[in-house]
């Protein structure tokens, strides 16, 4: 720790120099990505002063690298390979190594999967690496599964590149300097560009057009639901479906079972199936059916069920549910509970913002 930047010079020009003389052994089919994180990824950090292995040997909420922390990738869970934090509670930025031979200048999966991660995460950038190259992407604009390996990134570098440009990395992502603020600077032109687009603001957007869809569905296919019923419904609908599938991404739940609903018909009888297990399982007011009586005997359409659940799952959702904060989902829930579920005469149903919404300007305020 405390290193200078001529040490760090130096330990990255012997770095290169390995990487570039045993090169073949590096991209052999059989090196693995966890011997490219001990062999390189992890020295790379380390010349930029990060206490990656904790050498330092403090308390392990007190780490500011956590590496290998375990998300859900697909079916599959994944290691986010490293979070670099200040502190125990301000994440900083992540990186996601792979090992070389990953065309990561070209590869959208690659590019797509540390934007969904950061993105997620509200994170200003994040870092792709495999050593042979490092990429750094702007995590302000939502990602998109069709978006070029090109699109948000900031910088690009190849590892020949590393020792002509090390000052402006370490300037960039050497420890005291993002202590200091570094990224902020870095990130503040990204956040004035067009096109960004917060989680909080995207995810909100997501659930309001669950709640139309849903809304005008149930109240088409069940004519006798009184007003409060219908707003009841659709919510309790949308609070479980979101419940579930964090839960999937979490591991307290079979990942993709309700992918696997979306594939079949009598969508909402799976659903319930669903439920009820839930309510045994987590003895919850969300799945109480004593207090809820009117689940059992709702209709929903399959199709509208199905646009829902089709698309939260990588590679369509954008969102690493694993990785949704608690006060992120506080803001999109205290903004979507400005509106309300309104009735026409004709039993259609429309969506309102509520009186008191409209007074103070469209900001919805909980009691």
């Amino acid at each position: 720790m405390n290193k200078t930047f001529a040490q760090s010079q130096d330990e990255i020009a012997r770095l290169v120099n390995e990487f570039r003389i045993h090169r073949p052994f590096y991209f052999a089919t059989d090196y693995k990505e966890a011997q490219a994180r001990q062999d390189l990824i992890d020295p790379l950090f380390m010349a930029l002063d990060w206490d990656v292995r904790n050498d330092q040997r403090v308390a392990p909420q007190q780490r500011e690298v956590l590496p290998e922390f375990a998300l859900v990738i697909e079916r599959h869970k994944k290691s986010a390979d490293y979070l670099f934090r200040s502190g125990h509670d301000k994440n900083l930025f992540f990186v996601e190594a792979k090992k070389p031979g990953v065309p990561l200048k070209t590869d959208p999966a690659s590019a797509y999967q540390v934007r969904r991660y950061g993105w997620t995460k509200k994170l200003p950038l994040s870092i792709l690496t495999d050593f042979e190259e490092f990429a750094v992407y702007d995590c302000n604009a939502r990602p998109y599964e069709k978006d070029a390996a090109s699109v948000a990134r900031l910088e690009y570098y190849t590892y020949q590149e590393y020792p002509d440009q090390w000052r402006k990395l370490w300037d960039m992502f050497s420890r005291d300097a993002v202590l200091q603020g570094a990224l902020d600077k870095f990130s503040a032109a990204a956040k004035t560009k067009r096109g960004t687009q917060p989680v909080d603001a995207e995810f909100l957007k997501e659930i309001e057009g669950w709640r139309a869809a849903l809304a005008k569905n149930i109240a088409l296919l069940n004519p006798r639901l009184s007003l409060d019923d219908l707003n009841d419904a659709v919510q309790r609908t949308i609070d479980r479906i979101i419940f579930l599938r964090m839960a999937e991404d979490r591991g307290t739940e079979e990942y993709g079972r309700l992918q696997t609903l979306a594939k079949r018909d009598n969508i909402y009888a799976g659903l319930l199936d669903f439920y009820y297990q839930a309510d045994t399982k987590y003895n919850s007011g969300l799945f109480d059916f004593k207090t809820d009586t009117l689940a059992a005997g709702l209709k929903i359409d399959d199709d509208k069920l199905r646009a829902i659940l089709r698309d939260l799952y990588y590679p369509k959702s954008p969102y690493v549910f694993s990785a949704l904060a608690a006060d992120t989902l506080g803001n999109v829930y205290e903004q979507f509970l400005g509106k309300v579920i309104r009735l026409t005469p004709a039993h259609q149903a429309k969506i309102e913002e509520k009186p008191e919404v409209k007074k103070a300007g469209g900001v919805y305020y909980t009691p």
